[in-house]
């Protein structure tokens, strides 16, 4: 039986370590949950005491209760346990690919709490999400063990703050411009409730602010402006030979580097390629030149720090499309990746040398527009298995190494999946086995590396309406994480060994 209040001093505060008192309780004894308890006549046993006293996140006060019996002279006090609230995250500074640890302690046992996160882009837009969580007994939360039960994600998702991450401005895409200069700055704030009101009525309990980043500090980034070619070269540090590859987006245009520094970070030397809506490039894409991406190959293995003789291309969308016929007509492509693109040519005719390939008609009276007002192309492109589009469908069976294909299930812009599926076929018709397919349920278009927002709609240049991409955050989500591993494990196996192949 605990005789005094110095033998609970004693207790919780950790076998008489002589620990001072560290802070007092509130006025109120309610205010922040704090738990208060009579310390006169307390008959708690000291494994009770022992086992409340094993968390650093307590506080242990006295505060004037009227009531209770007096020390000497004659003032009356209680003992409270009040909960110092911890947000913890492992590391605070990461690669914007690597996953973290969130952890929360000091909780009361069994609340509800909201964990909310909040991030802005380059140009300072918004983004936000938040999810319910309930702590264990012992008043902790963690985010590999502990389900969400509401929000904006529910289950088990350790990095469910990040990928569900919402434009507070409708179609806004979150892309990070700067790579080299500053991270992306993610701020998580712990509420100790389900909190849906307006951000700013209430403070956090507690919060951590943690970098994502898309380089590493020896990286080296080298503008490009060679002949026709623009773009930007990752290099990583060391004097290599590095596998080489081409990186291609789509119809965002412009120049986009966060995943090319990504890959050079992973050990690749990697030319961003920009070839249209950028420098000097011509503003809208009328056709494609398949000799300006061979002069980027070109450019790309005559440097002394990139592995010959073989590249790799890894593209997305209407930069699939081309990456494809690369990999078909141009002998520098070892290896290729087509993220939700397509295997004939559309839109636009492809010309390389004295070739010149019309693209398949397309039928914008079959748009559709969503609920959410964003316009929907999936049907909108010719097929190419109707014969009248043979012409136009690309000759994959003549590539010289091996294609990943990888589709969204989801997409809603382009029929991706039957048309890698078309492309499979057409290999095996002609006795190659060189294809591979990943197709995952529930992606949608913009399929990015692990851990970014799922964009379902944005705006898309040259489109009086947005563009509706598709897919679900917990389905993209899982794409994403798998299909990095899949792309970067794809890349060191096929351009090592072409040096001994090509």
């Amino acid at each position: 039986m605990i005789q005094s209040i110095w033998q609970i001093l004693w207790l919780l505060g950790g076998e008489g370590n002589g620990t001072p008192l560290q802070d007092s309780c509130l006025e109120n004894p309610m205010d922040g949950g704090a738990w208060w308890a009579a310390v006169y006549g307390i008959t708690q046993s000291r494994t009770r005491l022992k086992r409340l006293s094993s968390s650093s996140s307590w506080l242990l006060g006295f505060s004037n209760s009227p009531g209770l019996a007096p020390f000497p002279g004659n003032t009356t006090w209680s003992l409270c346990l009040l909960p110092m609230f911890q947000l913890t995250v492992t590391p605070a500074s990461a690669l914007a690919d690597e996953p973290v640890h969130i952890q929360a302690t000091g909780l009361p046992p069994l609340q509800m709490v909201t964990l909310m996160a909040t991030t802005k882009d380059d140009k300072g837009n918004l983004y936000r999400s938040r999810a319910f969580y309930r702590a264990n007994e012992a008043g902790e939360l963690d985010l590999k063990r502990d389900p969400a039960v509401g929000g904006h994600y529910m289950g088990v998702h350790p990095m469910g703050l990040f990928w569900s991450l919402k434009p507070e401005r409708a179609f806004d895409r979150l892309i990070k411009r700067d790579v080299m200069n500053t991270p992306t700055w993610i701020t998580l704030d712990l509420y100790d409730s389900v909190y849906i009101h307006k951000v700013g009525e209430v403070q956090p309990k507690a919060s951590q602010v943690l970098q994502r980043w898309f380089s590493s500090p020896d990286l080296q980034r080298v503008p490009i402006r060679e002949g026709r070619v623009r773009g930007a070269l990752f290099l990583p540090p060391g004097e290599g030979p590095f596998p080489g590859l081409l990186d291609l987006f789509g119809g965002i245009g412009g120049l986009v580097e966060h995943r090319a520094s990504l890959l050079a970070v992973r050990g690749f030397a990697v030319l961003a390629l920009a070839y249209f809506a950028y420098d000097d490039l011509p503003k809208q894409l009328e056709e494609v030149d398949l000799e300006y991406f061979e002069e980027a190959a070109n450019l790309l293995l005559a440097n002394p720090k990139v592995l010959k003789p073989g590249i790799g291309v890894i593209s997305v969308s209407k930069g699939a499309e081309i990456g494809l016929a690369m990999a078909c007509y141009l002998k520098q492509v070892a290896a290729t990746v087509c993220i939700n693109g397509t295997n004939a040519i559309h839109e636009f005719p492809l010309r390389y040398r004295d070739l010149v390939i019309s693209p398949i008609p397309s039928f914008p009276e079959r748009m559709q527009v969503s609920v959410a007002g964003a316009v929907r192309i999936r049907h909108f492109k010719g097929d190419p298995r109707d014969e009248r589009n043979q012409h136009s469908v690309l000759p994959v069976e003549k590539a010289r190494g091996p294609i990943l294909f990888i589709v969204g299930e989801a997409d809603e812009c382009f029929n991706s999946k039957e048309y890698a599926e078309q492309a499979l076929d057409q290999l095996r018709r002609h006795g190659k086995s060189n294809g591979r397919l990943l197709a995952y349920p529930g992606a949608g278009h913009l399929l990015e590396p692990p851990y970014g927002p799922l964009c379902c709609m944005s705006w898309s240049r040259g489109l009086f309406l947005p563009m509706l991409w598709g897919g679900e955050p917990e389905g993209q989500a899982a794409a994403q994480e798998h299909s990095w591993q899949e792309i970067l494990k794809f890349f060191r196996q096929h351009l090592v060994l072409s040096r001994s192949t090509l």
